[in-house]
């Protein structure tokens, strides 16, 4: 028998100065049996950075991530079904970069782990022809520190200003720092 996904809730404040988006989400998230705490809460901060300001191209979801190998982790789909921000988490190789880079307006990725340096140094060259894509890296220790906060029932806020983030919760606090290796060519 196949194991089913835990569902988690939050309630995200987000106030984002740099890009000017302001306001409150209650999300639903189905964390994958496989998936860690971390990797869940990275996929959160994912969803606050990348909220768009409004919702006429259409709004920003969770995916099915893990239990649907190709489609991103989120992505925002226009009315039209078309793919207007796919997200990736982790990190993918560049086949998978390239078809996402193919399909939508703006590819963002963002990876998390220690060994982010050594992968990204064996496919940085490989993306040189991908204008709409942006590789992010959340350091190791800052996205660990997000473990902390998972819970079945969440209360978050998701601060960004000069593009420094501060994730907080009612007990505990988490600044990250996301650094560009590469960004969007517009």
């Amino acid at each position: 028998m196949a194991l089913k996904a835990t569902i988690h809730k939050a309630q995200l404040q987000i106030a984002d100065m740099d890009r000017h988006v302001y306001g409150e989400h209650n999300l639903t998230i189905a964390r994958h049996p496989s998936e860690t705490d971390e990797r869940m809460m990275v996929r959160i901060l994912a969803y606050a950075l990348h909220i768009p300001a409004d919702e006429l191209r259409g709004r920003l979801e969770f995916t099915k991530g893990l239990s649907e190998v190709d489609d991103p982790d989120l992505w925002q789909l226009d009315l039209t079904g078309e793919v207007v921000h796919w997200i990736d988490l982790g990190q993918p190789d560049e086949r998978r970069i390239m078809k996402a880079h193919g399909r939508a307006e703006q590819v963002t990725v963002i990876s998390y782990a220690s060994s982010t340096p050594v992968w990204w140094s064996q496919i940085e060259s490989k993306l040189t022809r991908a204008p709409k894509l942006a590789v992010w890296q959340i350091p190791a220790e800052q996205s660990q520190a997000l473990i902390a906060m998972a819970e079945r029932s969440m209360q978050l806020q998701v601060m960004v200003q000069d593009g420094i983030i501060q994730m907080s919760t009612p007990n505990a606090s988490v600044e990250i720092t996301p650094q560009a290796l590469k960004l969007r060519a517009d």
